[in-house]
């Protein structure tokens, strides 16, 4: 019999799939405007309540794009009066003297700030969106206000290359931490894994650059590199573990023990509106289905890794082998591992034969936008 979970601690509150941007790695879902309904201010409040006294902590505001959203500084407000630290994860498109100010007025602790490029050209074609300047102008203005600048870059076939010209751009813009984030193909970047899949030697190259731009900046910048899920051999320990540190809210109320757990079939996702977090968390069937080890299946039943690594991730499971319940296919031992080999040994095969690339689009999301 296994224990009792223990508490939430990072809660993902997904305020809007609202976005301005296009992006073709956007990991919302390709169905979100199925989802169009969003919390009022007064669920949101409710939900940061419940969270925090069930003992989360970190607090991330996102979306979509969070600055959509009209009562943020009312949110955030609340959230630093329960004592959350609050990081806003935005695209910059939005903010402003005024509103940066009323946000630090509010309580608002960390800003993470996304770039698609170094370039103008290729950020505003990933981004399907004309925003390059603008960032570099929101990166200027979040240091004015004192915050620590974080950028975060999504990393792919198509801007490993430019690596060394990213980082050179960290340190022109002065940013405190920069997170180099290999995609995980979720949902848009699933779809476009054929076009976005890096080849084996642009990871090899990418990290040695960061390696060696760290020993250059040590003491300046603190740098992390997140390897990319199917060029490793092991799983990471997806969140630490199913349900058991982390609680996403989806923009419709929906909880979620990963932002991505809504595809997975055959589990009944409760809604914060109709069931409160605390019974969510500990009761629900979905928070319990991958809960803990006692549901694993062989290899990951009698691998010694099982206490470090938890069986990897549950969605990617579920969309390289069609069952939730199998080894991440990322796992050397994993007898789905073939999945993810034949993905890599096609890298570039389906770009040149000219597969579509398809770009986020809000107007309706089953009609996909291409280049």
């Amino acid at each position: 019999m296994e224990s009792k979970p223990g508490n939430p601690l990072w809660l993902l509150a997904e305020l809007t799939y609202r976005c301005p941007l296009h992006c073709v790695f956007c990991s919302n879902p390709i169905d979100y405007v199925r989802h169009h309904s969003e919390l009022s201010t007064d669920a949101w409040i409710k939900v940061l309540r419940e969270a925090r006294e069930l003992g989360a902590v970190q607090l991330g505001f996102s979306g979509g794009e969070p600055l959509v959203r009209d009562d943020l500084e009312i949110l955030v407000r609340e959230a630093h009066q329960l004592g959350y630290y609050i990081n806003l994860i935005t695209s910059g498109v939005g903010l402003n003297e005024d509103r940066i100010a009323a946000l630090r007025a509010a309580g608002l602790d960390h800003i993470q700030l996304s770039f698609q490029d170094s370039t103008r050209e290729l950020n505003d074609f990933l981004s399907h969106t004309r925003t390059f300047e603008l960032k570099q102008r929101i990166a200027s203005l979040i240091k004015r206000q004192g915050y620590p600048i974080v950028l975060n870059v999504v990393l792919h076939r198509y801007n490993l290359d430019h690596i060394e010209e990213i980082l050179e751009m960290a340190l022109r813009l002065e940013v405190d931490y920069l997170e180099l984030a290999n995609t995980q193909y979720y949902g848009w970047a699933y779809l476009n894994r054929d076009q976005l899949l890096p080849a084996p030697e642009q990871l090899v190259r990418a990290e040695k650059a960061t390696n060696r731009f760290r020993e250059r900046v040590a003491g300046k910048i603190k740098v992390y590199f997140v390897v990319s899920d199917y060029h490793e051999k092991r799983p990471k320990p997806c969140m630490n573990g199913w349900g058991s540190v982390f609680l996403t809210i989806t923009a419709d109320g929906r909880a979620l023990p990963c932002h991505q757990a809504g595809m997975l079939p055959g589990l009944s996702f409760p809604n914060v509106e109709q069931s409160s977090l605390r019974t969510i968390w500990y009761e629900s069937e979905a928070f319990n289905a991958f809960r803990g080890l006692d549901w694993m299946k062989e290899p990951c039943r009698s691998c010694p890794e099982r206490f470090n690594d938890f069986g990897g991730c549950r969605c990617q499971a579920y969309l390289l082998t069609g069952d939730a319940s199998n080894t991440d296919p990322v796992c050397e031992f994993s007898p789905h591992r073939n999945s993810v080999q034949t993905a890599i040994d096609g890298i570039g095969q389906n770009a040149k034969s000219g597969s579509q690339l398809y770009f986020r689009d809000d107007r309706n999301s089953r009609r996909l936008s291409s280049r």
